[in-house]
């Protein structure tokens, strides 16, 4: 093995000085004004405030910056960076340059052209430029093979930004661990306020948050930070579900306003009936293609129970009662579909579970009272679905705690997270105890878990039936958060979110078989088209290219299990990198191999 050269020939010393220089520089223009016109979103024209993008250019240089000093092996920041220094540090100026570059070209582009440009947005970009180039000046943390054909530009570009695997990191006492896991939950909380409540109408900050966010993790990746912190919390099971519960328990109090709080609510819809679909798809391998049907038979179920003044049935059943006969029906759906379908496999199970999604919202429109009997009220759906009223508390009305105030969605928020905490439950247990461990082997090769004497049929049609009641579950609330269900709600593809395409597409985002990979997955795809409206016309188009890009560079998903980490890995070399003892060593990027 050889240590690959620098793509830009510069010695290492002056490259990180010059990284720190220019990163230095940027962070130090943000505090001047970037246009004359408040018109532009963010407001940058504040001299000493920065506001809107420049706020993301200045986190994107403070973390270059950070991590170029690790580069010198401060012992206080060596934990920082067990899978190398110098592949974070061009990925951090790259988000820089990118998230200046980007709100530069808005804002000419907006505005009418560069003459809109005040000296800040300059002196932040000519930075970051600097930034970025000198860091193309740092030796490659990943060594190259001594043989073999010499690489290409593209080839020691890429080699540039990869990083060798996490070396065992020195062990922490118990209390700091648990320290860090909240710290990072505290900050994960952050973040996601900080998008949530970016206005949908500033879709320029909206796309310069993906800008950084996509290049900082990347670069937390390469880090190995990543890596340690899903370790910590591998450990610490227990601590981390309770920090993740603390976290969203604390997300309503952080909004001011209805909105953004209801924007929530459906993330946690949506991430919870994806959750469900994780047991059938990511669990046993039974590829669902119309598992948003089982949440629509819950909440049509509730609503024609909860009292709603179109419901046929006419009878109103307290919440929980309701929440019981939604994952019920859901339930007697679930076997009754999975009884004679889950013989088959592969592309035939998905033709099928795509039919039953498709016959499911044919049905309830057509029970209208003139193409069948009127149970459904058609394609009006059933509105007007009133508001719970549980223990004396109304959760359609606002309440005061502290000097706080929960609106109703707020209200509805608390009430899915236990919902939530109920699905993470069953999630984890069933997951760990035999039968998961059995659907993991019908999964992986379901003739060999039949040979060893598992009944793959049972197994099934269980994994499909407790993913059933998971998602009637989730729909008798979501039923009385949006005060009405209709049959456009529940489509195989769709404008909005949840549908079986994107709750399957938020299980493969995130990570099949994980318990967070669902979670983030549907968070990234309900925001997305939520705060980037005007690219409602192609969202398909982008959703599919997004897609092929996942596959083609992450295909465990963002949150891979160590499993499919093999699988899809099981070629890469397995590099250990010692932690840097002198300044020296770790700009030269010296690497041990190891087992």
């Amino acid at each position: 093995m050889t240590t690959q050269k620098a793509l830009i020939p510069l010695p290492a010393p002056i490259a990180r000085i010059a990284t720190a220089t220019g990163a230095a520089v940027a962070l130090a223009g943000t505090f001047l004004p970037w246009t004359w016109t408040s018109e532009f979103p963010g407001d940058l024209t504040v001299t000493g405030y920065p506001g809107g993008l420049q706020i993301l250019t200045l986190t994107a240089a403070i973390l270059t910056l950070l991590f170029t000093l690790c580069g010198y092996g401060i012992r206080g920041l060596r934990w920082l960076t067990p899978g190398g220094t110098n592949s974070p540090v061009r990925l951090l100026a790259l988000a820089t340059l990118g998230t200046t570059g980007y709100t530069i070209g808005a804002i000419a582009y907006e505005l009418g052209g560069v003459v809109n440009l005040e000296p800040g947005a300059w002196v932040s970009g000519i930075g970051a430029l600097i930034a970025f180039l000198a860091a193309l000046g740092l030796p490659s943390d990943e060594p190259l093979p001594a043989d073999g054909p010499p690489a290409n530009a593209w080839q020691r570009f890429r080699n540039s930004l990869a990083a060798p695997s996490v070396g065992r990191a020195k062990p922490l006492p118990g209390w700091g661990e648990i320290l860090i896991i909240t710290a990072a939950f505290a900050v994960a909380l952050y973040v996601f306020t900080y998008c949530i409540d970016i206005p949908t109408e500033e879709s320029e900050q909206f796309i310069g948050f993906l800008i950084t966010a996509g290049f900082t993790f990347t670069a937390l990746t390469r880090a190995g930070i990543i890596a340690r912190i899903t370790a910590l919390t591998t450990k610490h099971r227990n601590v981390t579900l309770i920090a993740a519960l603390v976290a969203a328990f604390c997300f309503p109090f952080t909004q001011d306003t209805a909105e953004f709080t209801l924007i929530g609510a459906n993330i946690l819809i949506f991430a919870t009936v994806a959750l469900g679909l994780n047991v059938v798809v990511g669990l046993a391998g039974l590829l669902d293609l119309g598992y948003v049907a089982f949440l629509g038979v819950g909440a049509y179920t509730a609503a024609l129970v909860s009292g709603a003044p179109l419901s046929a049935i006419g009878v109103q059943f307290p919440f929980w009662a309701a929440v019981l006969t939604g994952a019920a029906v859901s339930l007697i759906f679930g076997v009754l579909i999975g009884a004679p379908t889950l013989r088959l496999r592969g592309d035939y199970l998905a033709i099928v579970t795509l039919g039953f999604g498709e016959i499911f919202r044919v049905t309830v429109n057509n029970l209208n009272g003139n193409s069948g009997p009127d149970l459904t009220n058609g394609s009006q759906g059933i509105p007007s679905i009133p508001d719970l009223n549980l223990f004396g508390i109304d959760f359609g009305l606002s309440h005061d705690i502290g000097p706080f105030t929960l609106s109703r969605p707020a209200n509805y928020y608390l009430l899915l997270l236990v919902v939530t905490a109920v699905v993470v439950l069953v999630f984890r247990r069933s997951g760990d105890s035999r039968i998961g461990r059995a659907w993991v082997a019908i999964r992986e090769d379901e003739t060999a878990a039949t040979a060893m004497g598992i009944n793959a049929f049972r197994l099934k049609l269980l994994a499909f039936a407790l993913g059933a009641t998971l998602a009637g579950l989730a729909g008798t609330v979501q039923s009385h958060v949006s005060y009405t269900v209709t049959p456009e709600q529940y489509q195989f593809a769709g404008p909005v979110p949840p549908n079986s395409a994107f709750l399957l597409a938020a299980v493969i985002l995130g990570g099949m078989g994980t318990l967070s990979g669902p979670f983030i997955g549907a968070a990234l795809l309900y925001l997305i088209p939520a705060k980037l409206q005007f690219m409602q016309d192609y969202q398909l188009l982008l959703f599919g290219i997004a897609l092929i890009l996942l596959m083609r560079f992450r295909p465990e998903g963002l949150i891979a299990d160590r499993r499919k980490q093999l699988e899809f890995h099981e070629n890469d070399e397995p590099v250990l990198v010692p932690e840097p003892r002198q300044p020296e060593e770790a700009d030269a990027g010296i690497t041990k191999a190891g087992a």
